[in-house]
């Protein structure tokens, strides 16, 4: 659906968050991310020890503090694979 993202969220050893969201958030070894509906397709590596943001469409912001890993953007949606993945209260604005 135009404006959606379709996210998945997904640690080594569980799946994590799926749903759809306005924006994805990252950082990868190459710097800061976001990712809105309609991005390029890529595939970057998650930077160990960083923080993960998803604005879901319904609800506030979700985050996840992970350990390295990927991120994956193609034309169906935002895959993130990540070492690990722990739920924390996203940044303040």
């Amino acid at each position: 659906m135009a404006g959606r993202l379709n996210v998945e969220v997904v640690a080594v050893d569980a799946k994590v968050w799926t749903g759809e969201a306005k924006a994805v958030y990252a950082r990868t070894t190459e710097g800061e991310l976001g990712v809105l509906p309609g991005h390029q397709p890529l595939l970057g590596e998650l930077r160990v020890d960083s923080t993960v943001r998803v604005q879901p469409v319904d609800g506030g912001e979700l985050a996840w503090r992970i350990e390295g890993g990927f991120l994956s953007v193609t034309t169906d949606g935002v895959t993130i694979l990540a070492e690990t993945a722990e739920a924390v209260a996203p940044a303040s604005a």
